[in-house]
């Protein structure tokens, strides 16, 4: 299956920005009504993989923050493109919107907690990826109430792995481990070499249950829907749900103990 085509955002690098001069207010002002569309697909998409809670018109407004940010910070002495640096800065500065609003709760952050946990010792125990039932096991509870779980959990995603961020670089390392699936480019300024960390998510992702790798490959390169993905493999969209969050569970199990040591 193709993967779905972006809208294509022209490079306006060369049109408004000299190495001998600044930006008159009035360019500074239509540059940023030019990236204006660019800021809402990137919100929209964002927001397609978030809870509900989530506002979109927020993500818009950091959006603006994050392209004036740009704007001032841009070089082109550094042979970059400014939308390739516009995007990680719109990006990022979603991000850390999201952060600050902590749109995970208290009581699903603990349970996210013991499902990381419980995972993590029993695939240990067994040297390979527990299924429903042995995890069902370990957590002395019902299938039905284990996968009841994950869908409480589903809201799990890259974006909320704070601790990591700040015991491996000052830059975000929750939106550098989501970039690998999002299609924005890593910051290009970034004097981090992040081609480990990328290197840890694609042996992770490789080392996934086979159904799981698919929901994965699909909904973030792909980027297709939970429904759409559900007809591909046969299942609900409630089950490529559960899927997902087993995934994104096991994911970030590993991503966090190879980080840490």
């Amino acid at each position: 299956m193709n993967k779905q085509q972006s809208p294509k955002f022209k490079d306006y690098t060369k049109a408004y920005f000299s190495p001998s001069s600044e930006l008159s207010p009035e360019k500074r002002n239509e540059l940023i009504l030019t990236y204006t569309p660019l800021i809402k697909y990137i919100a929209s998409r964002l927001a397609s993989r978030l809870p509900a809670q989530v506002p979109l018109d927020d993500l818009i407004s950091c959006g603006i923050i994050g392209l004036i940010d740009a704007i001032d910070k841009f070089d082109m002495s550094k042979n970059v493109q400014f939308k390739t640096y516009a995007e990680f800065r719109i990006k990022g500065a979603m991000l850390d919107e999201l952060r600050s609003l902590d749109w995970v709760p208290r009581s699903i952050r603990r349970k996210i907690t013991d499902l990381e946990l419980n995972y993590s010792v029993l695939e240990r125990k067994l040297g390979r990826p527990a299924t429903d039932e042995e995890m069902a096991q370990q957590l002395k509870m019902t299938l039905g109430n284990f996968h009841k779980l994950l869908d409480e959990t589903k809201s799990v995603t890259f974006l909320d792995i704070e601790l990591l961020r700040q015991r491996n670089t000052d830059n975000s390392l929750s939106d550098t481990l989501l970039e690998p699936f999002s299609g924005v480019e890593t910051d290009p300024f970034s004097a981090i070499n992040l081609a480990q960390i990328r290197d840890l998510v694609a042996k992770a992702i490789e080392e996934l249950p086979e159904k799981e790798r698919l929901t994965v490959s699909l909904y973030y390169f792909n980027e297709l829907t939970m429904k759409e993905i559900g007809h591909v493999l046969g299942y609900t969209e409630s089950r490529i749900s559960q899927m997902h969050s087993k995934a994104m569970l096991r994911l970030r199990t590993k991503l966090k103990k190879a980080l840490a040591s």
